[in-house]
C-alpha cells in the first residue's frame, strides 16, 4: 500500500527524463525535479496554504457556537436542522460546484481565494458540526451549570468552558477541514479558469499534461503537495485519539 508512496519520492529524485529508466533506490540523488516543482508550482502551494487555512478558521468558527446551541441550548427544531447536516453530507460535490459557478458567476467571486474558501466550507462546515456535537455532549452537565451559577452566560460559557474542553474535537474537526481543501479538485477545477488563483492539486492536474518528460518535477511536486497533509496528522494525531473531556472532573 506505501509502494506508491516510495515510488513518488524515489521518482522525484530520478534525473529529468522517462521515469522508467530510473532505479529501484535514488544512488545518485537529483534535486533538480525539486527546485522545478517549487519554480513552477511554488504560488500554487501558498494558494493551497491559504485556502486550507481560510476554510479551517472559517469552519470552526461557525460550527463552534452551532454545535453548541444544538447541545446545550436544543433551540426549536433542532432534530430538523441535525438531519439538514447530515443531508448536506449527501449532496453530490459537482451539483453544489454547479450552484456555486453559477452564484459566484453573479457575484465576482470565480478566481478568488474568499471563493474556494467559502466553496470548502460547505464539506467542513457540516462534518466540523457534527464532531463538535458529539464532543459537547459528553461535556458533564454539572461544569456548565457551576459556570451558570457564578454569573457567565452563554457565550463565557462556550468561550471559557466548553471550547477548552473541546481542545481535542476542535483539533480534530480543524485537521479534516483542512485536509478536505487542501486535497480539494473539484471545486478548484470549477471555481478556478485563471492562473491567479490555482490550487496545487489543479496545478498537478495540469502540470502531468505539460510536462510529461520532467516526471521527476511532476512527483516532487506531489512530494511537496503531500507533506504539509502528512506533517499535519503527525502533529495533530495524539490529539484525534484522546477523549475530549479526558480528566475533566478531577
Amino acid at each position: 500500500m506505501l509502494f506508491p508512496v516510495y515510488w513518488m519520492v524515489n521518482a522525484s529524485l530520478q534525473p529529468a527524463g522517462n521515469t522508467l529508466r530510473g532505479g529501484w533506490f535514488p544512488l545518485h540523488p537529483d534535486l533538480g525535479g525539486y527546485a522545478t516543482a517549487l519554480r513552477d508550482q511554488g504560488r500554487n502551494l501558498v494558494t493551497s496554504l491559504v485556502v486550507a487555512l481560510g476554510s479551517a478558521a472559517f469552519s470552526l468558527t461557525l460550527a463552534a457556537p452551532a454545535a453548541y446551541a444544538l447541545t446545550r441550548l436544543r433551540p426549536r427544531g433542532t432534530d430538523l436542522v441535525l438531519l439538514g447536516v447530515l443531508v448536506t453530507q449527501m449532496v453530490p460535490g459537482i451539483v453544489v460546484a454547479d450552484a456555486l459557478y453559477g452564484a459566484y458567476s453573479d457575484l465576482g467571486l470565480l478566481n478568488s481565494h474568499l471563493g474556494l474558501v467559502l466553496a470548502d466550507s460547505t464539506a467542513g462546515v457540516p462534518f466540523a458540526i457534527v464532531i463538535l456535537r458529539a464532543s459537547m455532549r459528553t461535556i458533564p452537565r454539572e461544569i456548565v451549570d457551576a459556570a451558570r451559577v457564578d454569573g457567565a452566560g452563554s457565550l463565557r460559557i462556550l468561550r471559557s468552558v466548553v471550547l477548552p474542553l473541546s481542545t481535542n474535537a476542535l483539533v480534530t474537526a480543524a485537521v479534516f477541514t483542512f485536509l478536505f481543501a487542501w486535497s480539494d479538485f473539484l471545486f478548484a477545477l470549477t471555481l478556478t479558469t485563471t492562473e491567479t488563483v490555482r490550487p496545487i492539486t489543479l496545478g498537478v492536474y495540469q502540470y502531468i499534461g505539460a510536462h510529461t518528460t520532467q516526471w521527476n518535477a511532476v512527483m516532487a511536486t506531489a512530494v511537496l503537495a503531500s507533506v504539509p497533509a502528512a506533517v499535519l496528522l503527525v502533529v495533530a494525531q495524539r490529539h484525534v485519539t484522546t477523549a475530549a473531556t479526558d480528566g475533566a472532573l478531577k
